[in-house]
């Protein structure tokens, strides 16, 4: 669940484009990293590690989009090696497999829109909090 909560103050244009691009760089490399997951991790990390000193509204949507790479990062992971030892191995496709396909495939569809729709709010200046990520961008953000 995506909400846009009000956050501590009027973020400036410089600020909401930042944080904004926190989120269009995951895409962005998505396209170019496409079979290999690690990609996108790298670039919203070098991202976050270019914008951790910045201002807090930055930081904190740096974070949050970062944490999200990482989930992703785990799950694509999996469904890519496991892919790999498919093709190379003895085994067969089975119900397992394709159900786990399907889900994280799904999983980064919502990832994806999820961030498209935070990219545009955020470039407006809009505070917005994904389910899980924010509490955990707050608590690292507040510490």
């Amino acid at each position: 669940m995506i909400k846009i909560e009000p956050f501590g103050y009027k973020p400036s244009e410089h600020e909401a484009e930042k944080a904004s691009n926190s989120y269009l760089v995951s895409m962005v490399t998505a396209i170019a990293g496409m079979p290999l997951p690690i990609v996108n991790l790298i670039a919203t990390l070098f991202f976050y590690l270019a914008n951790r000193k910045g201002t807090l509204f930055v930081r904190w949507h740096c974070t949050q989009g970062l944490l999200s790479q990482i989930t992703l990062l785990a799950m694509n992971s999996v469904g890519f090696w496991w892919t790999v030892g498919l093709i190379f191995g003895e085994q067969q496709i089975d119900n397992s497999y394709i159900a786990y396909i399907i889900t994280i495939f799904l999983f980064n569809m919502a990832e994806l829109i999820a961030s498209i729709y935070t990219s545009i709010q955020t470039r407006k200046g809009k505070h917005v909090t994904w389910w899980f990520y924010g509490n955990l961008a707050d608590i690292l953000c507040k510490g």
